[in-house]
C-alpha cells in the first residue's frame, strides 16, 4: 500500500510536497519520563522545515486527573487557529521516535471531523537518516479557522468500556508490552495495579512496526492482529497505556480497512486505578 495522505505517508511523498501552501506539518513528539527526552528542546533544535510543536500534554483537557485526555473542543480549534491549521490544510504529523505518539494526534484530528491528516511513516529519525532538510526556526504563522465536527464514535469511556468487557460484544485491543499486558511488570504510573482488562487481546504497537519504525504494510498487521485472537468482525477498541500508543493500532486498523474502530482515551492509566473495574492477568 502506497502513499495515503488520510493516513500514512512516505519520507519521499513529504519530501516532494514540502512546499506545498495547503501543507501543514506537525511535530507531535512525546516522551514517557524514562525516556528522558524533551521533546519541545528537540523540535526547537532541529525540526522539519516548517514544521509547528504540538504539545500532547498542553493540548489536552486540563479539567481531567488523567494525563493528556482528548481537549474540549473549543481549546482544540482555538489552538490550532494559532498554529495556523484549518481548513483545507493536509496535515502531516510526525514524532522523533519513529512512530510513536504522532498516531495520537492522527486520532484527535479524526475526533474532531478531520480526515486529510496523514502520520509520517518513520518520522523524523528516517527523515534525518535520509539526509533531509531540517531548521531550528519557529515557522511564520497565520491563523486559520478550523470547522469541527466531533466524530464521538471514534472515543470510549470507562463505562462504555466497562459494558464492552462484560458483555463480549467489541473486542479490547491493547497495545501495552506483553509482560504489562500480563501483569508482569509494574507500571510507569504510580498507584495502578497490574494487569489488563478482562477479555482483551494484547498487540503490543511495537510489532505493527518494523525495524526503521515504519509501518508494516496492512496485510501483515491483519495477520499481527489475527494471530492475538481479535475478531476483526466486531468492533474494535483500542487501549495502551495512557491513550497514545493505542492510536498506533488505531491507524493500523484504518489502514486495514476496519471501519469500526475506537479508541479508550483513559486507557490503564484511568482501568488500573479505578477501583470497581475487574482486572485481569496472565495471557487470560
Amino acid at each position: 500500500m502506497g502513499d495515503d495522505p488520510k493516513t500514512l505517508v512516505s519520507t519521499d511523498w513529504l519530501a516532494k510536497h514540502l512546499k506545498d501552501p495547503d501543507l501543514r506539518v506537525l511535530d507531535a513528539s512525546w516522551y514517557l519520563p524514562d525516556m528522558q527526552r524533551d521533546a519541545k528542546a528537540e523540535y526547537d533544535a532541529a525540526h522539519i522545515p516548517g514544521a509547528r510543536f504540538f504539545d500532547i500534554d498542553e493540548i489536552s483537557d486540563q479539567r481531567s486527573d488523567l494525563p493528556h485526555m482528548a481537549p474540549p473542543t473549543e481549546k482544540f480549534m482555538s489552538r490550532m487557529r494559532a498554529m495556523g491549521v484549518g481548513d483545507g490544510h493536509q496535515v502531516v504529523i510526525y514524532d522523533g521516535a519513529g512512530i510513536f505518539s504522532a498516531p495520537r494526534v492522527w486520532w484527535l484530528f479524526r475526533l474532531m471531523g478531520q480526515t486529510d491528516v496523514a502520520v509520517l511513516d518513520g518520522g523524523f529519525p528516517k527523515w534525518q537518516a535520509e539526509g533531509r532538510p531540517v531548521e531550528d526556526m519557529p515557522p511564520v504563522v497565520r491563523d486559520r479557522h478550523m470547522t469541527v465536527r466531533v466524530q464521538n464514535q471514534l472515543v470510549r469511556d470507562v463505562t462504555q468500556v466497562s459494558a464492552a468487557s462484560k458483555l463480549g460484544d467489541h473486542v479490547i485491543v491493547d497495545a501495552r508490552s506483553s509482560s504489562r499486558f500480563r501483569g508482569e511488570a509494574p507500571e510507569p504510573r504510580e498507584g495502578l495495579r497490574a494487569g489488563h482488562i478482562p477479555g482483551a487481546r494484547n498487540v503490543p504497537f511495537t510489532d505493527l512496526l518494523n525495524d526503521d519504525k515504519t509501518m508494516k504494510d496492512p496485510e501483515t498487521c491483519r495477520a499481527i492482529f489475527e494471530a492475538a485472537g481479535v475478531d476483526l468482525e466486531k468492533p474494535v477498541i483500542t487501549s495502551c497505556g495512557s491513550g497514545v500508543t493505542a492510536a498506533v493500532l488505531a491507524l493500523a486498523l484504518e489502514r486495514m480497512g476496519v471501519a469500526n474502530w475506537s479508541l479508550y482515551d483513559g486507557s490503564w492509566a484511568e482501568w488500573g486505578m479505578f477501583p470497581t473495574v475487574p482486572v485481569a492477568t496472565g495471557d487470560a
